[in-house]
């Protein structure tokens, strides 16, 4: 049926049902103090039941009065902004976005509330409403050119809390990294932010802790129980826990079930901004690169005791071997300067020696420019210490020196196959040629302060090849099982029977299993070597533990706090946390 050229039953009618003036009229009467008609434009704007020609109706009105909706009309525009547009019909849709662009251009009074609207919206939902979103954000940016500044605020303020469900935080994940893309200046915040929250979780949820949740799980077939983990997910109907991925990699620990969701995410943004057409793109990587490397520093170094986070730099590194030799050479330079704090230089050495044991992209060359440049290094402390009056055992004095012997036996465990695969004399030379024996003999004695489990596969490795002779220092110090005497701030402090080299392995073996999937290929595990009888020994392990026989360190590390961000300052108050290590190293030249 036509009534004058229209389609009556598929159009809807021009007007609307509704009561009052127009909007206009309503504004020119609270002018003159009469707001009855003000109200009512309110409550008729919150009927759950509003229908979509309704929404556009009122939409078409406040456009063409919007110059006069003020800082005095906030209550109406805030009601304005509840309207329920998302989901509704690609008409209503452009009608809002229509009269976002033009509130925010004529008022930008209401900047932050629209914004803080979008982003509320960031939870789980539809992915076309997500678009929606998106379009609604450039809209809005492309009006007001400092909305990033007003942005990344409510960014964070709106970020959920840790304890929400995975669906919860993989969408607002997600829609961070989404602005990042067309809002570039806010990347390196957004990321910062994302992996802030990352590291809450991560050291909330102990190794021991995960492995001994998953393990219990595969034992049981109803799993442990998740009340007794820190965080108890938050009951969401509208979210639940997706226990059916395609992948079927659900992690038992909702923890670390939350962390391996968002850690998901974060590798599939980087993989994906590198990419182009599914070539690596080196500019867009290098910009990356420069972004993720300042948030590493400035929240993950300084964090104790993570066990996962670390890795997106492992991923990242991965694509190509420019990557890795400029994070090894960032390293490196922490490493030798002087003013930074110590805490930080044996930080940097820790992911220096685990990285280039842990990385299977970094080819033997690359580890011995490493070694090049550490081994000297500390062949010059040995110079500039042994005739001092400060040539004694003291972790507090010769932190770094500590840390980087310890990264160079670590290395040297994991590649020495390698450095001498294909022409064993020319490996044997090499190593010949690092004068460990010296570092070892040294009155520093460097034995003494790294990891037992370190300071005896090296040991054992070291003799088949006959290099060094560690054994004779070995029960010496055994021996000598004085008190740890280490001076602080605070005074003397006496410490018995503790490893005073407290710095973690932060490339130990990764347990997240949907991210999980990615670092595999480019993970090194640990191969004990069958032609060498290791004095080391074997620790019980639960059966069905992930990755029980991966770590030759398995239950060697102390385990304690773990703290998120901590300063040099308060870092000696926490001295005692999870799988510590640390250990120089190197690079001396950055290649793309």
């Amino acid at each position: 049926m036509e009534i004058e050229g229209r389609d009556f039953l598929n159009t809807p009618p021009k007007k609307t049902v509704r009561f009052g003036g127009t909007v206009a009229n309503t504004l020119a009467k609270l002018q003159k103090g009469d707001t009855s008609d003000y109200e009512l434009i309110k409550h008729q704007l919150s009927d759950p039941d509003i229908k979509d020609a309704q929404i556009i109706s009122w939409l078409q009105e406040f456009r063409t009065c919007v110059t006069q909706l003020g800082k005095d009309h906030e209550q109406l525009i805030y009601v304005v902004l509840k309207l329920p547009w998302l989901g509704r019909s690609q008409a209503v849709v452009e009608e809002y976005l229509a009269f976002l662009s033009n509130l925010v251009s004529a008022q930008t009074v209401y900047l932050r509330a629209c914004l803080r609207m979008v982003v509320t919206n960031f939870a789980p939902n539809l992915p076309r409403t997500f678009d929606h979103c998106h379009q609604a954000l450039q809209l809005i940016a492309r009006y007001v050119p400092s909305t990033s500044r007003f942005l990344m605020p409510i960014l964070s303020d709106k970020f959920p809390f840790v304890q929400k469900s995975s669906r919860t935080l993989e969408c607002y994940v997600h829609n961070l990294l989404r602005v990042s893309v067309y809002i570039p200046d806010l990347r390196r915040d957004i990321l910062e932010l994302i992996i802030s929250k990352m590291l809450t979780l991560d050291v909330s949820a102990p190794r021991s802790e995960i492995e001994e949740v998953e393990s219990g799980a595969q034992q049981d077939a109803n799993g442990a129980s998740q009340d007794e983990c820190l965080f108890d997910m938050d009951e969401e109907e509208d979210a639940p826990l997706d226990s059916s991925r395609a992948d079927g990699a659900v992690m038992v620990h909702p923890v670390a079930e939350r962390l391996d969701t968002m850690m998901a995410v974060l590798l599939a943004y980087i993989k994906d901004i590198c990419h182009v057409n599914g070539s690596l793109d080196i500019e867009k990587t290098k910009a990356v690169y420069r972004d993720l490397v300042s948030v590493f520093d400035k929240v993950v170094l300084p964090t104790h005791a993570s066990c996962h986070v670390q890795y997106y730099m492992f991923y990242l590194c991965s694509f190509r071997l420019g990557l890795a030799e400029a994070f090894l050479d960032h390293l490196w330079k922490m490493l030798q300067a002087p003013n930074q704090p110590p805490v930080l230089r044996q930080a940097a050495a820790g992911y220096m020696g685990s990285f280039m044991a842990r990385a299977k992209f970094l080819p033997v060359s690359t580890v011995k420019a490493c070694l090049d440049l550490l081994v000297p290094w500390l062949h010059l402390y040995i110079d500039s210490q042994d005739a001092g009056s400060k040539a004694f055992c003291d972790i507090n004095l010769h932190g770094p020196f500590y840390t980087a012997c310890q990264a160079v036996f670590y290395t040297l465990i994991f590649r020495h196959s390698a450095i001498l695969e294909g022409n064993m004399k020319k490996g044997l030379a090499y190593l010949q040629g690092l004068n460990l024996e010296r570092i070892v003999m040294c009155q520093l004695n460097p034995l003494r302060v790294c990891l037992p489990a370190v300071t005896n596969m090296f040991a054992a490795i070291t003799r088949k090849y006959q290099l060094v002779f560690c054994y004779t220092i070995i029960e010496r110090n055994n021996r000598n099982l004085l008190p740890v005497v280490s001076c602080s701030t605070g005074g003397n402090s006496v410490s018995t029977n503790t490893n005073p080299l407290d710095t973690f392995f932060p490339f130990d073996p990764y347990l997240l299993k949907s991210s999980g999937k990615l670092i595999e290929p480019i993970y090194q595990v640990w191969e004990e070597p069958s032609d060498c009888m290791i004095d080391v020994p074997k620790k019980q392990v639960r059966k069905g533990s992930m990755e029980e026989e991966d770590d030759f360190l398995h239950g060697e590390t102390p385990q304690g706090d773990s703290v998120v961000g901590m300063t040099p300052g308060s870092y000696d108050s926490h001295l005692h946390s999870p799988r510590s290590f640390g250990s120089p190293s190197p690079f001396t030249h950055q290649h793309y």
